[in-house]
Parts: structure tokens; C-alpha cells; sequence
């Protein structure tokens, strides 16, 4: 379920923003409100609304930069930067370590659920675990959740078998270490752990390897320490997700996406109804039904810190929630086997008990198929489906992506464009020195396309092959200025012999309205007089989703 149709769903969410800066390793995805150091410090920066002036240092991109990422640890983009480099650029592989990692943590919910109760209510975390649509959610989309859900429970996992065998506090740390390194969410899990020993374990406090992890946790994360040292020194602040926290505010990034998360009040009363929006009706009532017989503390624990983290810090929004998912799913479980356990074998009620089992898993399993596996959900919403469908639903761009691999497959742009910023001009050299290494045939072409189309699948679809394969792609405003500043025959006298001009219909999501504008309906208007017809692209419901004209010059 975390594999099958893993690339249908279409790039519009933020897996975009993690997967655009994999493929090179770059911190940068064309983001005016939220430009990263490589701008700042490139020799080619100019003082503009983009970049300040007191940002503008332009002496030369520093070695430090590379350590981390202006708004995230950088595990999680190395792990997609090695799974593209070694199997290509898509969204099934960007999107496959998350699956991977989804897939482990099923059998960890197996582990932890054997750890704190049995080996039967662990299998039958497993069971819920490997078909709850929440976890499948973020198990089949390119985000953090994933990778942060693996290292919560793997950390989990390893603490509580510390607890036995302390050889396995050194291990505990390595993997905290990684946890830090993926997101700094992850960062709830020492306080978690420190109060669980002053409660129940003071002992292991003087213990050796305890603090032999610990140290292992923090040379593991150091390289973003370092990070954010020489950030401060260089412009005053810290990283974006740093300085926020401390209240530094600063002009560069007044902007910030994802912090808008309303007033604790708001936050109060949007967690229950989140939580019952991201899982099955089903699923809500028996792990809330469940915490009233939960007797683990550490369980306990993990749920509290993970609910005051998310409606006092981060916002009750559903990739947020899935952090509580697991440690739901092993109290419902626990539950379930806590009701077998104290009836008899004569029982109608232990019957019962397995019979909501076995209706629960095969009802979890049709409601997240119908969620995240069919083309397009049946049935009324909520009660048939989970809202989760749209945050990767096949409205079509997946489409024009195919089309374009299919249309540029072994080929190479014969030209090419100036880029704005010296690192990003390096990039296009050796990438240019990659292609004529690989013998790709040189193709005189020009891409445009409509501002129209909503900006995460551009960046993906369109920026992607501009950055990073060099493609000369602009929007259809631009190439209407270039062509009242230089002339109507100016790309013809650059050299360039074919254009694909890309107009997205309504069935596809849109920028925002304020953004709209005409030149798309006009460049359209005027090839249809010259007799050019559209190559139409259809979704899998067969709505027309794109018209493409491709014509030679």
C-alpha cells in the first residue's frame, strides 16, 4: 500500500520544496520571500527587492554553507539527493525512501508494541500501522513526516531496550543524533527521555553510556551548529526555523510560510477536528476510546510532549499530526488485546474482540485504498475517504511532466540562457559538460508556458529543467517582452528552430487569482490563426488538463 501507484499522485505540496533542492543538493528553489545564503553571498548578487542591501554580501559562496540548509537539517535532503543520483529524477524516487521508511516503521511498531506490552499487541500494531491512512499518507508523499516518524519510533525502540542493556544508550545516541539531523521536531525526544528517567529511572543518570550517547547525538548534529555560528557571524541571525524560535525576526525573511498557525485558542480547537479530518472516523473513536485504559507511561509520555509540541509550537495540520499516529496506534492496539486477555475462551465478548479486529483492518484497508490508491476516491468524504486525497490528488500535471521527459529524452538544449547568480551559471557548465559527455543530441528549443500554473509544479516540472538540465524554459510574459525590446524575429535570430508553448486548462489548480493575466490566451489566439494545433493532455479522467503547441520557428 506504501508502493503501489507511488508517483500518480500530482507534486503539489511541499515534497516539492525538499525534492527540487535534492537533486543538487542546493539551497535554493526560487523562492522570492525566502532567498538562503548561496543568493546572499554569490558574487553576482545585486541590491534589490529580492535581496537587501545588508543582505547583498556578494564576497563568495563559503564552504560553511553547504553544512546545512537555510530552513532544515539536511539529512532528509542527502537521503532523495543518493536515490535520485543512483535511479533519476521522479516523483516515485524522491518520494521512495519515504515509503522505505514507512515500511520499517511498521515493523518498529511491531518492536515497541512487544516492548511495552506483547508480541500479540505488537502484531496487531503492525496490522494497524501497515493500513492506517494517516501513515500511508505521509509514507507516499517526498516530506519529513516520514523520515521523522521512522527515527521517533527507531529512537523509542532503542531507549526502552537501553533501559535492559545500556550498551544500547550508546546506539540510542547515534540514532538521535540522525533524528536531529532530519528535523528539528525531533528535538521533543529529550525532554521526552529526561523526564521518563527522573520519574521511574534515576539510577541510569550516573549511568556512563548514557552520556556517551548523548555525546555521540551532538557531534552526529554538530556540522548544523556550525551552521548556524557562522550564519550568525556572517548576517546576525540563525537559520530560518532557529530564529524563529528565538524571536529574532529577521528583514530577510519577513515572510515566512508555515508559521501562520492562529492563536493557541485556534490551535486548541482545530486539534480534535484535524486529527478526525487526517484518520478514519473508525480509527479516531477506537484510539481515543483506548487512551482511557492506557496504563504506559512512557506511552504516556510520547503522547503528551508530542500533543503540547504540535498545538503549542507547530500548528495541529495533518503531517504534524502524524507524529502522534504511531503512539495511537500501539494504545488502540494494546487496547484491543487487554479485552481478549480479560475475557475467556467462552466468551461472546472475546469474540467480539476479534471480530472488531478483523473488521477494523479490512475496514482501514478499503478506506485508505479508496483515500490514496484508487485515481479518484467514491463516496461521500470523511466517511469514504480522508481530505488527505487532495494534497496529492491527480488533477494532471503529472501529465505534462510525462510528456515533457518524453519529448527532451536524449536530448540536450543547444542553447541556453545567463542565469542570474555565478553558482547557478557553474551549475549549467557542468551540466552542459555532463550532456555532450553523454552524447545527447542538441535540440534548438524554447519552452513557454503560462503563469498561470500553479508555482510547486513549476518549480518541479518547469524550474527543474531550467536549473538543472539547462533547458531554456521562460514564462510567455517574458518571452512577449523580449520580443518588444529585441525584435519579433529575436528568437529566431538567437538560433533557436522549435518552442512548446504550454496553456493549462481550469481542471488544473491555478496560482492565485491576483496573479492572473492574459498573455497565454493571447499567444494562444495568435497561433490558432497561423493553423497550429494543440497537442492536448488528458487526466486519468479524461478531462483536458493542458494544450501544448509545438511548432517550429
Amino acid at each position: 500500500m506504501r508502493l503501489w501507484a507511488l508517483s500518480e499522485g500530482d507534486p503539489m505540496g511541499d515534497e516539492v520544496l525538499y525534492a527540487f533542492r535534492a537533486v543538487g543538493m542546493l539551497d535554493f528553489d526560487e523562492a522570492n520571500e525566502q532567498t538562503t545564503p548561496l543568493e546572499w553571498f554569490d558574487p553576482l548578487v545585486q541590491s534589490s527587492d529580492r535581496v537587501p542591501e545588508a543582505y547583498a554580501i556578494g564576497t563568495g559562496i563559503p564552504q560553511w554553507t553547504r553544512l546545512s540548509f537555510h530552513d532544515h537539517p539536511p539529512l532528509v535532503f542527502l537521503i532523495q539527493h543518493i536515490f535520485m543520483r543512483l535511479f533519476g529524477e521522479s516523483t516515485f524516487v524522491f518520494r521512495l525512501p519515504s515509503a522505505l521508511f514507512g515500511i520499517a516503521s511498521v515493523y518498529l511498531l511491531f518492536l515497541i508494541g512487544r516492548q511495552l506490552f506483547s508480541s500479540e499487541a505488537g502484531l496487531a500494531a503492525a496490522a494497524f500501522g501497515a493500513v492506517n491512512v494517516h501513515l500511508l499518507f505521509v509514507s507516499r508523499l517526498g516530506l519529513q513526516e516520514a523520515y521523522v516518524i521512522f527515527f521517533l519510533l527507531f529512537v523509542s525502540y532503542l531507549f526502552l531496550r537501553s533501559l535492559q542493556k545500556d550498551i544500547y544508550f550508546i546506539w540510542t545516541g547515534v540514532a538521535l543524533g540522525c533524528a536531529f539531523l532530519t528535523k528539528y521536531t525531533t528535538f521533543i525526544l529529550a525532554p521526552i527521555f529526561l523526564v521518563y528517567l527522573l520519574l521511574y529511572r534515576r539510577d541510569i543518570l550516573f549511568n556512563k553510556k548514557l552520556w556517551i550517547g548523548a555525546c555521540v547525538a551532538i557531534i552526529l548534529f554538530s556540522p548544523v551548529v556550525v551552521y548556524n555560528i557562522q550564519l550568525y557571524r556572517a548576517v546576525g541571525h540563525f537559520d530560518f526555523q532557529i530564529s524563529h524560535v528565538f524571536g529574532q525576526d529577521p528583514t530577510i525573511w519577513q515572510i515566512a510560510p508555515g508559521k501562520e498557525i492562529g492563536t493557541l485558542t485556534s490551535r486548541i480547537k482545530e486539534f480534535l477536528p484535524a486529527f478526525f479530518g487526517a484518520n478514519s472516523w473508525f480509527f479516531g473513536v477506537l484510539a481515543l476510546t483506548s487512551l482511557f485504559f492506557l496504563r504506559s507511561a512512557f506511552l504516556w509520555l510520547l503522547i503528551g510532549f508530542l500533543a503540547i509540541l504540535i498545538v503549542a509550537v507547530i500548528g495541529p495540520s495533518a503531517r504534524f499530526l502524524a507524529m502522534l499516529t504511531p503512539a495511537l496506534i500501539l494504545s488502540a492496539a494494546n487496547f484491543l488485546y487487554q479485552q481478549k486477555e480479560n475475557a475467556t475462551h467462552e466468551s461472546l465478548w472475546r469474540c467480539f474482540g476479534i471480530l472488531l479486529f478483523v473488521l477494523f483492518v479490512f475496514f482501514e484497508i478499503a478506506y485508505s485504498a479508496n483515500s490514496l490508491l484508487v485515481p479518484y476516491p467514491k463516496g461521500p468524504e470523511r466517511w469514504a475517504f480522508s481530505p488527505l486525497r487532495y494534497e496529492n490528488f491527480r488533477w494532471g500535471y503529472n501529465e505534462l511532466s510525462n510528456f515533457l521527459g518524453k519529448e527532451l529524452a536524449d536530448k540536450m538544449p543547444a542553447l541556453h540562457f545567463d542565469m542570474q547568480y555565478q553558482f547557478l551559471n557553474d551549475m549549467h557548465e557542468k551540466a552542459i559538460k555532463k550532456a555532450k559527455q553523454a552524447r545527447l543530441q542538441p535540440y534548438p528549443a524554447l519552452v513557454l508556458y503560462d503563469g498561470n500554473i500553479d508555482s510547486i509544479p513549476q518549480l518541479w516540472i518547469l524550474d527543474r529543467l531550467n536549473l538543472y538540465h539547462v533547458w531554456p524554459v521562460i514564462k510567455i510574459e517574458t518571452f512577449e517582452r523580449l520580443l518588444e525590446e529585441q525584435g519579433e524575429d529575436y528568437f529566431s535570430r538567437s538560433g533557436f528552430q522549435y518552442m512548446y508553448v504550454i496553456i493549462p486548462t481550469e481542471r488544473v489548480p491555478w496560482k492565485d487569482e491576483k496573479y492572473l493575466t492574459s498573455y497565454g490566451h493571447v499567444l494562444e489566439e495568435k497561433l490558432k490563426t497561423r493553423g497550429i494545433e494543440p497537442i492536448i493532455l488528458q487526466n486519468q479522467r479524461k478531462e483536458e488538463v493542458f494544450r501544448i503547441y509545438r511548432f517550429h520557428v
